[in-house]
């Protein structure tokens, strides 16, 4: 049995851990991978960010002490993944002299960015090239879109684009017919990506004049929008399928900017494997995502009116791009065909173990 130690920024309740590491480790086992998770920030931390809460100090020190042991203990495991950061605001020659263990370095948003721009910046003296140091250090990386792997590939040869991908058995359609009575769109996400919704203010109003439509969100603050019933429902994972499948068209609007197109596109993902037809913007990843048998595009509040109406009269063509993007799932981002590239990831930097 080869063992993996991963090193995760966050805890589960981050999308990213999930379904960037946690989802993986029951196929890992089965094919001779022990992959044992480790989280700097725990869901704690998650929950009082992401309502607005006092960060609670004491259990992030316990956390960042929990860490230092994990390190110190990387003698026990054949191989470590890093997933997105091993410890903020330090240097990137540190971080990469404290794992001593051949590494896998795994990042699914533009985190090279996050001390050149933004509040953190101002390290960018100390910080700016840190994910550039882990990246060259790292034995193999993957990265979870093309831009991405693009990036990294410029300072190590050994990458691997690998999509953030979801469970096809788990994520399902539950519905074969029309949805809804009331057109209902909808969009899944977190409190840091909720603000890009204000995009769709305009175009929903607009639709709403014509006739009932709903807007269902899950993990975020929705927005005030007239002539829409709007519905904001707090992320939990027993439900997200139960309420993705209640989705006659699921959308996932982003500003274009260098952040935003290191996104991967898996809202897109979500709601394509549940036979969602999708309308997004035409940044990053969402290009690879979606064709013209899945969604449609919209950058201007026009394109997105458009773009609603079409879908809310023609519910033989949603249905038929339901399908489309339940089979591009199955395709190119599913669990199960994803898993064999993790697998020979390990496999080859652990490859020389006696």
């Amino acid at each position: 049995m080869i063992k993996v130690l991963g090193l995760a920024l966050y805890g589960p309740l981050a999308a990213s851990t999930r379904y960037r590491l946690c989802q993986y480790v029951p196929g890992l086992a089965a094919k001779g991978i022990d992959l044992q998770i480790r989280s700097l920030l725990s869901d704690e931390y998650l929950r009082a960010r992401f309502n607005g809460h006092a960060l609670p100090i004491i259990k992030m020190l316990k956390d960042g002490f929990a860490r230092v042991g994990d390190l110190c203990k990387q003698y026990e495991y054949d191989a470590v993944i890093i997933h997105c950061e091993l410890i903020p605001m330090m240097p990137g020659w540190l971080e990469k002299a404290l794992v001593n263990k051949p590494y896998i370095y795994d990042f699914d948003d533009a985190f090279y960015l996050k001390y050149r721009s933004g509040s953190l910046r101002f390290a960018s003296p100390l910080l700016g090239s840190k994910f550039d140091t882990v990246i060259a250090g790292a034995a193999a990386v993957t990265a979870g879109n093309h831009i991405l792997a693009n990036y990294a590939r410029m300072h190590n040869s050994k990458t691997r684009y690998l999509p953030t991908v979801v469970d096809t058995e788990r994520y399902i359609p539950f519905h074969d017919q029309q949805r809804n009575k009331i057109f209902t769109i909808g969009w899944i996400g977190s409190p840091s990506t909720a603000p890009y919704l204000s995009e769709l203010v305009e175009p929903l109003s607009a639709i709403g004049l014509e006739g009932s439509v709903r807007f269902i969100v899950i993990g975020g603050k929705a927005p005030t929008i007239p002539n829409v019933s709007v519905d904001e429902f707090t992320w939990d994972e027993n439900t997200e399928l139960e309420l993705i499948n209640l989705f006659d068209v699921g959308v996932m609007p982003i500003p274009n900017n260098e952040w935003t197109r290191g996104k991967c596109a898996f809202k897109l993902i979500q709601y394509m494997a549940c036979a969602v037809p999708v309308v997004g913007s035409p940044v990053g990843a969402n290009l690879d995502v979606v064709d013209a048998e899945c969604g449609l595009f919209a950058t201007t509040a026009k394109e997105w009116e458009e773009a609603f109406r079409f879908l809310r009269c023609e519910p033989t063509i949603r249905k038929e791009m339901g399908k489309s993007g339940r089979n591009k799932v199955l395709k190119n981002y599913s669990l199960k065909n994803n898993l064999d590239i993790m697998v020979t990831e390990i496999i080859n930097i652990t490859k020389n173990i006696n």
